[in-house]
């Protein structure tokens, strides 16, 4: 079945691996929208935050003027997805950094660089649980991703409204609240479209 419109996502693009994720929403159909001021906000359908640096993220947030207006939009309703430096800025409290600035908008506690430094990177098949059941209903079928961590943050701690998609050594890398999917890896750097897929609403 064809869509009779191409979603609007937009995907923030102040710094960071933001190139990718475009790449996959247009394989995924969707129209792009490349996010630097409040103005591009407008007319969205989903919203991207790239992996990259959190720090530097935020401080470009606030000179800006995007945070409380990315906050607003992402309480709208319309899907958001979140990858490494994305979760850490979605997070309600990040371990051993509470004064940086962040939207705070998942129930979890992050913590930074908790695989290791670049050197330690690496790409493993995650098993996923429920992405597409409704809030708090996961199933038990299991769909085998290829995910890529590089310096990825790790939840230490998640609220009971979030939902756990997927994990590592028994620390969730995987969330959803809602309307919005936080992701400790890079589904961007492989061929994996089913989180973008989700972000489109198909």
């Amino acid at each position: 079945m064809t869509r009779s419109y191409s979603p609007r996502i937009g995907v923030l693009a102040l710094q960071g691996a933001f190139q990718e994720h475009v790449a996959a929403l247009k394989k995924c159909g969707a129209c792009p929208v490349e996010i630097r001021t409040a103005k591009h906000l407008q007319g969205l359908n989903g919203l991207v935050l790239p992996g990259g640096e959190s720090t530097v993220m935020a401080k470009l947030l606030i000179e800006g003027d995007l945070l409380e207006p990315l906050q607003t939009l992402c309480t709208s309703g319309i899907r958001v997805m979140g990858t490494c430096a994305g979760m850490i800025l979605l997070a309600s409290e990040i371990s051993g950094h509470r004064l940086q600035p962040h939207l705070g908008l998942v129930d979890i506690s992050v913590r930074r660089n908790a695989f290791g430094r670049q050197i330690n990177s690496f790409a493993t098949l995650l098993p996923v649980c429920g992405l597409n059941q409704p809030e708090k209903t996961v199933d038990q079928e299991q769909t085998f991703v290829k995910a890529v961590f590089i310096r990825a943050p790790v939840i230490e701690r998640a609220g009971p409204a979030v939902s756990i998609l997927a994990t590592i050594n028994n620390a969730p890398v995987a969330v959803r609240q809602g309307n919005i999917l936080a992701l400790s890896f890079h589904p961007e750097l492989t061929e994996e479209l089913s989180f973008h897929r989700w972000l489109c609403n198909i």
